[in-house]
């Protein structure tokens, strides 16, 4: 069940009239506003797709490479060591060429 906020933010949603009937027939059989049905379903979907985010699952094998690569040192970059050197926009007062 969701829990119960003051709502201050609003978002329009242009769609097309036969989407509409389907989302007020969906909402109407679950018992709910055409709002509460579209933010029960948009938040589902949107916990989701950050949740895919957050976490995976490895293997015993896959996890042992993983730890090992967090474990390694970091490899040399010299193209991003020289990179760093070099000053940057903010280094200093502009120089004209």
């Amino acid at each position: 069940m969701m829990k119960t906020t003051k709502r201050s933010n609003r978002i329009d949603l242009r769609i097309d009239p036969k989407a509409k009937e389907t989302i007020q027939a969906a909402a109407l059989l679950r018992h709910k506003t055409i709002s509460e049905f579209i933010l029960e379903n948009a938040m589902g979907a949107a916990n989701e797709i950050l949740a895919e985010r957050r976490h995976f699952h490895l293997d015993a094998e896959q996890w042992e490479a993983f730890q090992a690569a967090l474990d390694a040192p970091p490899r040399p970059l010299p193209r991003l060591e020289r990179l760093m050197q070099e000053p940057g926009l903010f280094d200093g007062p502009e120089q004209e060429a």
